[in-house]
């Protein structure tokens, strides 16, 4: 497990940056419901020893767009020492060229070991075209210094039957061997729709089973994952290993399961942070897709939780 403690001066420490190509993140798009008041940075940890933690910056999209740096600067203040980003097309990571991304972050001191990418699956040009967009991802991943390239949604058209599933899993190790040959690791992140079953059986599963677990690692995001009404620690003992990054988010209760900071919420968190050895987790995200409040208040909220958290050392 890739925790370690250390002490943080200056800004803080933030490393996990994920790619998306396109506009697709964690999470079907809605309106958020946040406050307008922006929240202050906080330095309440100073030169404590933290824990190491990441976000997905998906959380903070609408920060981002109105100020990039300065959110970033945020970040880093709370005391994340990754990030994994979002919003990577036509060879930019939110408007920026992959060294530049990455000096931003470095300015901050922040790493960004993961990167999320939706490439096509599908397209007039054939497989070929497919591969390049791939390898284009990957090679800017790797340049903007990430570790893991995750792809991180599948399109609606793209999860009709088995049969489509069965394709993906066929395309993720020709992704994973580019990643290789690039000097990465390709992961696949789910949501809830992965455990949709088609006959007897489940698609996650299938994509588990059937793709090479030295190509393909998962990326498994805790509140999709239960909401599926599927537990982490099951799929942790079923497959050990494979789940070497975790996005960390929390449950509202009652019926709409809304997004909840993390420890505010139903999801077991000790039990399942007690089975991070089996999983083969290194690295963790805080994510929450939409916010009740202003989502830089949701996300210092989180990591103060981790922070105090006996489970996670």
């Amino acid at each position: 497990m890739k925790s370690r403690r250390k002490f943080i001066k200056t800004a803080g420490a933030m490393a996990t940056s994920g790619l998306i190509l396109g506009p697709y993140a964690c999470a079907p798009k809605k309106s958020e419901e946040s406050g307008e008041q922006t929240v202050a940075a906080s330095d309440a940890m100073g030169d404590e020893a933290t824990k190491d933690l990441g976000i997905q910056l998906y959380t903070l999209r609408n920060q981002i767009s109105e100020n990039l740096e300065g959110t970033i600067e945020k970040v880093a203040n709370i005391g994340y020492t990754w990030v994994e980003g979002f919003g990577y097309e036509n060879g930019q990571i939110l408007g920026k060229t992959p060294t530049e991304w990455q000096t931003i972050l470095q300015n901050n001191g922040l790493n960004m070991p993961s990167m999320h990418a939706v490439t096509e699956l599908t397209t007039e040009g054939g497989k070929q075209a497919i591969m390049d967009a791939m390898r284009r991802a990957a090679e800017d991943a790797k340049t903007a210094g990430s570790d893991y390239l995750i792809y991180a949604y599948l399109q609606e058209e793209e999860r009709q039957s088995m049969d489509d599933y069965k394709r993906h899993a066929e395309n993720f190790n020709d992704f994973g061997e580019i990643c290789k040959e690039v000097g990465l690791q390709f992961g696949y992140h789910n949501h809830d729709f992965e455990f949709k079953r088609f006959g007897e059986q489940i698609p996650y599963d299938y994509l588990l089973q059937n793709t090479d677990n030295s190509l393909v690692k998962f990326e498994l995001d805790l509140y999709w994952i239960t909401k599926a009404g599927e537990d982490p620690v099951a799929y942790f003992n079923k497959y050990p290993g494979m789940f070497p990054l975790w996005h960390v988010k929390d449950m509202e209760p009652g019926e709409e399961k809304f997004f909840a900071e993390v420890g505010q919420g139903t999801i077991d968190f000790q039990r399942i942070f007690e089975a991070g050895n089996t999983a083969g987790v290194k690295y963790y995200f805080v994510e929450q897709d939409q916010s009740r409040r202003n989502p830089l208040e949701s996300v210092e909220m989180s990591f103060k939780y981790l922070q105090d958290a006996d489970f996670f050392a």
